[in-house]
C-alpha cells in the first residue's frame, strides 16, 4: 500500500498507471505543490440509516440528545469581532523569486517546521537549466528564512521533492543534481533542516529515497540503471543489492520486497521473479516467479501470477512474508484487465477485478481474514482503464463506512456508500437543504452524488477530494451534486456530521477546504481560477454557519491551501502569488485562530454521540461490525479549542449477531432489497471446493461468512465449516529459492536439493493432475459477469476516456474509438 510518510500533506489528486495491477486509490504521499496557473491547469426501522431502499424513501432521523444547545440563528451570532482578533494573527510572507513551482514538507509533528522548495526550469536545447531555492519556517509559515545557502545553491531535483523521515525523526533528504546533470547529489539533515550535509551518490537515482519504517538511519533507492541500493547510515555509504530491480517496496521488521527481471527487461511483465531479504541484501529469497506485479496491504503480501494459460493473470496471498502463497478465490484478468487494492489493513481486503475489455467498470470483492476467500460486494464499479482513475474513498472519521461511484446501465456515473465494511450498498441520501437538480427524473426523488478522483480526472471544476480525518469524528467534505447522477453542472460544498448517513449543502461552489483543530473548525476558500481571491471562509459548528474574513486587502492569485497534516493545528496557509509589471511573486498568508477560539473545551462541552444510530436511547440501535462505539463529540455552538492533545474516546459494547455481520459467502450473493444470501444459479448444485495451505478444501456454508473485524457474540450464527479433502493442490507459483550472496562451500548441496525439489514438484503436478487448483479451482467459474477471454487477443493501446455532456447535465462514461478522440 505504499509508504505514508507523517508530516507531509499531498493535495494534487493521484492518478494511475492503467493496466497495471495493484493499482492503488487516492493515497497522500509527497508534499505540498503548488503550481501558478499560468503553468498548469429487523429492518425497517433500522434501515432509517442503512437502507437498502432508495435515500429518499428511508425515514428521517430522530436524534434523542442533540449536539446543538441553540437555535441555528443564535450560534452564527456567537463569534463577534472576530475580524479584529484574526487581523492581529495574519501574517504575510512575499518570496523574492521567479519560481514557477513550490514544494512544502513539513518536518515531524506539532513543530511547527515547514520546508518550502520553489523551482524554476527551462529546456534549454538538449539541456535542462534551473534555480530551486530552500526556505525553513519554524512557525507554521508564518515567517521564512532563505535557506538555499544550506545547500550551496544546487539544484533540487522537483520530481523527487523533499524526503521527509517517519514519525518525529527530523530527517530530511533533498535530492540534488551536480553540474552537467549527469551525477547527483543528496543533502541530509537530521535537525528539522536546521542544517544539511552533502553527500555524493554512486548512481543516478530513478526514484525518490525510500526509509524504512522501522528505522529512518536506512534508506533504498532505484538507480537509472535498475539497480538496487541500500545505505544503513543515512545516505553516508551505500552498497548495491541486486541489479534489473523493478520495484521495491519495504515490508515489515526491516523486509524488502522487489522484483527482479531474469531476461533483463522490466517491460516483460510476467516474467519477473519477487525477491525478499531481511537482512539488507546479505541473503536472498526467491518467494515467487511469473510474477506481473505486486503489492503490500495490512499484514498482507499479494503476487499477480502468470497462469500459464494464455495471458491469464491470478493473484495470490501470503500472510508469513512470502514463506507460503494460497490462491485468492478471485476471478483471472486477461493482459488488457488489472487487479487493484482499493483498501487493506490487517483485517480483510478490497480488491477491484477489472471487467474484460474497455469496459471502465469492474468488481469489487471484499475478503476474509486470511485474504483468500474473497465475496463479490459491488458490481459495475467505476474504474477507468486508461487513467486507472476510481471514487473509492475510505471515510476515516468513521468506522466501517467507504463511499465510491458506480456505472449505471445508462452509462451515468452514481454513488455509493457502504457503511458496514462493503456488505451493502445503499445511495447516499438527499441533503434537506437541496433541490434536485435537471439529471432527476422526479425532481422529489434524487441523491446525493460525490465528486472524487473520476470528476478530477475528466477535469471537472473540482478542486478537491472529498475529506475526512481519524480524530475529526463523523465528519466528512465533499464536492456534489443532488440529482440522479454526478452532473457536469458547478459543484457545491457539502458536509456530513454522522459519517455519510446525512449531509448538508455548505457551500455554493467549488472550494478548497481543511480541518483544523479536531473538526472544531473547518476553513474554505472558494475555488477561483481566473480572478484573484483574498477571503477565507471558516465555521466553528461543522459546516452550518459559515463566516467571512478578508485576509489581505490586495488580492492574490490563489494556488493552494495548506495546512499541517493530522488536522490538529490552528494555522492555515493560503498560497498564491501575485503578477507586478515584469513579473510573478509567491505570497503566503498564514492565519493563526488559536486567538480567536481562546477557551479551552471542558465536559460540559462534550455530549454523548452513538455511532451509527438514529437514537442513542435504543439498545437495538448502532450496531455496527458486531459492536457499538459511543463517543464524546463537541456541541456544535461551543466554540472553544479542543487542542492538539485532544484524543478520540470511544466505549465499544459488543452486540448479538444478526445477518448484518455476515457477508455473503463464496458462491453466494445479496439480491436487491434483501439481507437474505442466495446461492449464484450457475453454482446451484456445485461441489464447492477450493485450494488453501496446498490442500483441497470442500466448503459446507449456508451462504454466509462473518464480516473480518466484526465482534458479535452470540445470536445468529449461520453454519459454516470448512473440511480438509486430504488432497494436495499446487499453484504456479515456483518453489522459493534462497540466494546467498555470502561465500559459502554449500552452494552445490543447495543446487542438488532445488534440482530433487523441483523433480518432487513435477511428478506431484502428474501425480494429482485432476485435483491441481487450476482444474477444478472454483473461481474460474465463480463470478456470473466473467466473459472468456480469448488467448490470442491483441494487445493494443488503450482508447483515450472522455465525458459525454448529456443536455440534462449528467456525466456520462463513454470509451470509444474513434480516432479523432485519440490524444
Amino acid at each position: 500500500m505504499g509508504l505514508l510518510l507523517r508530516g507531509i500533506l499531498l493535495l494534487s489528486a493521484c492518478t494511475f498507471t492503467a493496466g497495471s495491477d495493484f493499482q492503488l486509490g487516492s493515497k497522500p504521499s509527497g508534499q505540498s505543490v503548488f503550481v501558478r496557473q499560468s503553468n498548469s491547469e429487523e429492518r425497517a426501522a433500522k434501515i432509517a440509516k442503512r437502507s437498502l431502499l432508495p435515500a429518499w424513501l428511508a425515514p428521517s432521523p430522530n436524534h434523542k440528545i442533540k449536539r446543538r444547545s441553540a437555535e441555528q440563528g443564535d450560534s452564527c451570532q456567537v463569534l463577534q469581532g472576530y475580524n479584529t482578533k484574526l487581523a492581529d494573527n495574519t501574517h504575510g510572507f512575499t518570496f523574492n523569486d521567479l519560481s514557477g513551482s513550490v514544494s512544502l514538507a513539513w518536518v515531524g509533528d506539532g513543530t511547527g517546521v515547514i520546508l518550502a522548495l520553489t523551482t524554476f526550469q527551462v529546456p534549454f536545447f538538449m539541456i535542462r537549466l534551473g534555480q530551486s531555492k530552500l526556505y525553513r519556517s519554524e512557525n507554521y509559515g508564518k515567517s521564512f528564512q532563505d535557506v538555499t545557502n544550506l545547500i550551496n545553491n544546487t539544484f533540487i531535483r522537483s520530481e523527487y521533492g523533499i524526503a521527509i523521515g517517519p514519525e518525529n525523526s527530523g530527517r530530511v533528504i533533498l535530492t540534488g543534481e551536480v553540474s552537467g546533470g549527469h551525477d547527483s547529489r543528496i543533502f541530509v539533515s537530521d535537525d528539522f533542516g536546521k542544517s544539511f550535509t552533502s553527500r555524493d551518490l554512486p548512481f543516478v537515482p530513478l526514484m525518490q529515497m525510500v526509509y524504512n519504517p522501522e528505522s529512518s538511519n536506512v534508506l533504498v533507492v532505484l538507480s537509472a540503471s535498475n539497480e538496487l541500493w541500500l545505505s544503513e547510515d543515512f545516505g553516508t555509504n551505500w552498497k548495491k543489492i541486486h541489479t534489473m530491480v523493478c520495484l521495491v517496496k519495504w515490508g515489515r521488521k526491516n523486509t524488502i520486497f522487489f522484483t527482479a527481471s531474469i531476461n533483463g527487461s522490466c517491460s516483460d511483465r510476467g516474467m519477473l521473479e519477487l525477491r525478499r531479504t531481511t537482512d539488507y541484501g546479505n541473503t536472498i529469497k526467491t518467494v515467487a516467479s511469473k510474477i506481473y506485479s505486486f503489492g503490500l496491504g495490512g499484514r498482507f503480501l499479494f503476487a499477480s501470477v502468470m497462469t500459464g494459460k494464455g495471458t491469464l493473470r491470478m493473484i495470490h496471498v501470503s500472510v508469513d512474508q512470502g514463506e507460503s502463497w494460497n490462491m485468492a478465490q478471485l476471478p483471472p484478468v486477461g493482459h488488457e484487465q488489472f487487479y487493484s487494492i482499493l483498501a487493506a489493513n490487517d483485517e480483510m481486503v478490497f480488491m477491484h477485478v477489472d471487467e474484460p475489455g474497455d469496459t471502465g467498470f469492474g468488481t469489487i470483492y471484499a475478503s476474509d481474514d486470511r485474504g483468500t476467500v474473497y465475496s463479490k460486494s459491488l458490481e459495475r464499479h467505476l474504474y477507468t482503464t486508461t487513467g486507472g482513475d476510481t471514487d473509492f474513498t475510505n471515510v476515516t472519521s468513521l468506522r466501517g463506512v467507504f463511499i465510491t461511484s458506480v456505472l449505471a446501465e445508462d452509462s451515468s456515473v452514481q454513488t455509493v456508500v457502504s457503511f458496514d465494511q462493503g456488505g451493502e450498498w445503499v445511495p447516499l441520501r438527499k441533503p434537506d437543504n437541496s433541490k434536485c437538480d435537471a439529471t432527476s427524473r422526479d425532481p422529489d426523488k434524487c441523491s446525493l452524488h460525490i465528486h472524487a478522483a473520476y470528476s478530477t480526472a475528466m477535469r471537472l471544476n473540482v478542486p478537491m477530494l472529498p475529506l475526512s480525518e481519524p480524530n475529526a469524528v463523523g465528519l466528512i467534505l465533499a464536492h456534489g451534486s443532488v440529482g440522479d447522477a454526478i452532473s457536469v453542472m458547478k459543484p457545491d460544498v457539502y458536509v456530513s456530521d454522522d459519517g455519510g448517513y446525512t449531509w448538508i449543502k455548505a457551500l455554493d461552489g467549488p472550494h478548497h477546504y481543511a480541518i483544523l483543530d479536531s473538526g472544531g473548525l473547518l476553513v474554505a476558500v472558494e475555488h477561483s481560477p481566473t480572478q484573484p481571491i483574498n477571503q477565507l471562509k471558516f465555521s466553528t459548528d461543522e459546516g452550518q454557519c459559515w463566516r467571512v474574513y478578508n485576509f489581505s486587502q490586495e488580492p492574490i492569485y490563489f494556488t493552494g491551501l495548506a495546512s499541517e497534516p493530522g488536522a490538529r493545528s490552528m494555522n492555515v496557509s493560503i498560497w498564491g502569488y501575485r503578477e507586478s509589471l515584469l513579473s510573478q511573486y509567491w505570497i503566503s498568508v498564514t492565519i493563526d485562530f488559536r486567538d480567536l477560539l481562546t477557551r479551552d473545551c471542558q465536559d460540559e462541552d462534550y455530549v454523548p454521540w452513538l455511532a451509527h444510530s438514529d437514537d442513542i436511547s435504543d439498545p437495538q440501535d448502532g450496531c455496527m461490525l458486531g459492536y457499538k462505539e459511543k463517543f464524546l463529540r463537541l456541541k456544535k455552538d461551543s466554540v472553544c479549542w479542543n487542542g492538539r492533545d485532544y484524543e478520540v474516546d470511544t466505549v465499544p459494547t459488543p452486540c448479538p449477531c444478526t445477518l448484518d455481520d455476515f457477508l455473503c459467502d463464496f458462491g453466494y450473493y445479496r439480491q436487491e432489497n434483501s439481507s437474505v444470501c442466495v446461492e449464484q444459479p450457475d453454482l446451484q448444485g456445485t461441489v464447492l471446493e477450493f485450494c488453501l495451505h496446498g490442500k483441497e478444501e470442500q466448503l459446507q456454508t449456508s451462504g454466509y461468512r462473518k464480516i473480518p473485524g466484526d465482534k458479535c457474540e452470540g445470536g445468529t450464527m449461520p453454519e459454516r465449516k470448512e473440511i480438509d479433502l486430504s488432497q494436495r493442490c499446487v499453484s504456479d507459483l515456483l518453489g522459493p529459492i534462497m540466494i546467498d550472496k555470502r561465500p559459502s562451500k554449500s552452494v552445490p548441496i543447495v543446487i542438488t536439493v532445488i534440482i530433487v525439489m523441483l523433480l518432487s514438484i513435477a511428478a506431484g503436478v502428474v501425480f494429482v493432475k485432476k485435483y491441481v487448483c487450476g482444474g477444478r479451482f472454483l473461481v474460474h467459474r465463480y463470478s456470473v459477469l466473467q466473459q472468456h477471454v480469448e488467448d490470442n487477443a491483441a494487445d493494443g493501446m488503450d482508447e483515450p476516456l472522455e465525458t459525454n455532456h448529456s443536455h440534462n447535465g449528467k456525466i456520462e462514461f463513454h470509451d470509444d474509438s474513434d480516432e479523432d478522440l485519440l490524444e
